[in-house]
């Protein structure tokens, strides 16, 4: 039987909690050193890297299909003229 999220984490130590609590607020700390621009410059960086990735992972199936497809026999009909 799966453990759902929420039972995982009201099992979870109070120390665990405690790094949980003090990342959350290093994040926010962060967040506010730095200016607004810099996060939306980040966030399309970031799409842009995984536009990125979605075209490498495009033309690799675009190989692979293409090579299928080169390996697939010919069917040839003969067709007959009167």
């Amino acid at each position: 039987m799966a453990e759902t999220r929420e039972a995982a984490r009201e099992r979870e130590r109070p120390e665990v909690q405690s790094v949980q609590q003090a990342w959350r607020e290093f994040q926010a700390s962060v967040r506010a050193l730095l200016p607004e621009e810099f996060w939306e410059h980040r966030r399309a960086a970031q799409r842009e890297a995984l536009l990125a990735v979605r075209s490498l992972i495009d033309a690799a199936l675009e190989r692979l299909e293409e090579e299928e497809r080169a390996a697939r026999p010919k069917r040839v009909k003969k067709i007959e003229v009167e």
